[in-house]
């Protein structure tokens, strides 16, 4: 079956005039069923959360796919940038769509272009949404004949000569992308294998062989799959093996060193994320790890009776997640961190008091655009147990236990609110419904840990 490629955005996204659109359901409900319906098969980038698509990946599917759709909605600069690769070297074939709302740029404004509602929940009207999947459909259809050429550059220049594409490449690239479905269906059933889970991931590396020649998609998938097992040291091994481009990515080499924490090797961990954070500059997520590399060392001088190293790393890993946060201050993982750390210190940091409300509206603003995940929740819970507020700290557990997708989350969690129980407990703070939820989320954490 040929394939459509789709450069669009990901997930929930606000545009400058404030509008907020979830992409992913305009893919799910718009996108993906006028391409089957036109008798081809969909194919769209790597979500984000998997460090977005790499970039051979994405050239090949550029210049390979047979057809395209492009969603020009909020000027997203990187389906521009892909939009002007494929009409460089597709004269026809690609479908352009855009939200009502918006304007296209000038260079692109006389291009047919398919324009979809978004109701005020973010979603694509239902009233439209069948029409626009005819249109979408028919136009995928028309441009089978190559009749209409939709890129501009062959609309305006006749010379401009059209690069050959080996067919053979095309079916080549096609056999990569069923691979690479077909792989991740089985990491995603290995993983899933509770106590069997690691080995069965093992088996999978040992049958991809050499991983410097596998699409990186299906290694990146690997890697997340051994660190939602808590197969560190796999992690590591896995991440020494990859190609040089891959494994120097950002992503990579964040979780690259949350590995090597968590194998205690936090040194090497430490020069890593610093080394990152030279070279592409400060994020909230480089330093929330760095932040987390700190503490592991606190807890551990406090354990071993080193109260001045134990309060010189408090107030290093304090600011580190401080670093985090400023970074970007929708990421809350690091502004919790931040308060909760400096609850501890004796006397407690002032500076939490300014940084508590920011911290919370940060992540009930995420909560309000519909894009939570369990670390939303796990936050509205230990702020819940910072204040005393029984009533919101039941809530938010019940959401968080809703929530868990990897074996690490409640884990990290619980521990958290291990160290706000222990000081609560010394303040004579503490109250018996604090224990009991965390003996709740300890209770349910223990089966997720264990496998």
């Amino acid at each position: 079956m040929q394939l459509c490629f789709v450069l669009m955005p990901f997930g929930i996204k606000t545009g400058p005039d404030g509008r907020t659109i979830d992409f992913d359901s305009v893919y799910e409900q718009m996108i993906k069923p006028s391409i089957i319906a036109a008798g081809l098969d969909p194919l769209r980038a790597d979500h984000e959360e998997a460090g977005g698509f790499i970039q051979k990946p994405m050239f090949e599917a550029l210049l390979l796919c047979e057809f395209a759709i492009a969603d020009l909605t909020n000027a997203n600069p990187n389906v521009f940038y892909e939009l002007g690769i494929r009409h460089a070297v597709r004269p026809w074939s690609t479908v352009p769509i855009m939200a009502e709302g918006g304007r296209l740029p000038i260079d692109v404004d006389s291009l047919k272009t398919v324009f979809y509602k978004v109701g005020t929940d973010g979603l694509p009207a239902s009233a439209t949404l069948e029409k626009n999947r005819e249109v979408i459909t028919g136009m995928l259809r028309a441009s089978k004949s190559g009749a209409l050429k939709d890129s501009p550059i062959y609309q305006l220049i006749e010379y401009y000569p059209q690069p050959h594409l080996d067919h053979e490449k095309a079916d080549i690239f096609r056999s990569q992308v069923k691979y690479s479905h077909e792989m991740k269906d089985k990491l995603l059933s290995a993983r899933s294998q509770n106590e069997r889970a690691v080995e069965a991931l093992k088996t999978i590396e040992q049958q991809l062989g050499d991983i410097e020649e596998i699409e990186s998609g299906v290694v990146i998938d690997l890697m997340l799959s051994y660190r939602s097992r808590k197969a560190f040291k796999e992690m590591i091994d896995l991440v020494e093996r990859m190609a040089p481009p891959l494994r120097q990515t950002v992503m990579v080499q964040e979780q690259y060193a949350l590995a090597l924490n968590r194998e205690k090797q936090s040194e090497r961990a430490e020069r890593v994320l610093i080394e990152l954070i030279d070279k592409r500059g400060p994020s909230s997520e480089t330093y929330g790890i760095l932040g987390r590399v700190y503490k592991d060392r606190w807890d551990a001088a406090q354990k071993s009776g080193d109260e001045l190293l134990a309060q010189g790393l408090l107030d290093k890993a304090i600011g580190a997640y401080l670093k985090g946060f400023e970074a970007d201050w929708r990421d809350a993982y690091p502004g919790i961190n931040a308060v909760t750390l400096m609850e501890l210190r004796d006397p407690p940091d002032p500076r939490r008091l300014d940084l508590v409300p920011v911290v919370r509206y940060s992540v009930e603003r995420r909560i309000a655009k519909g894009i939570p995940d369990y670390w939303d929740y796990a936050t509205l819970l230990e702020l819940a147990m910072l204040s005393g507020d029984r009533q919101k700290a039941i809530a938010a557990l019940g959401d968080s236990l809703a929530a868990i997708r990897e074996v690490f989350e409640p884990d990290t969690t619980a521990r958290n609110l291990g160290l706000i129980l222990d000081i609560k407990r010394k303040r004579n703070e503490l109250q018996p419904w604090m224990e009991q939820i965390f003996q709740k989320l300890t209770e349910r954490a223990k089966p997720i840990m264990s496998s």
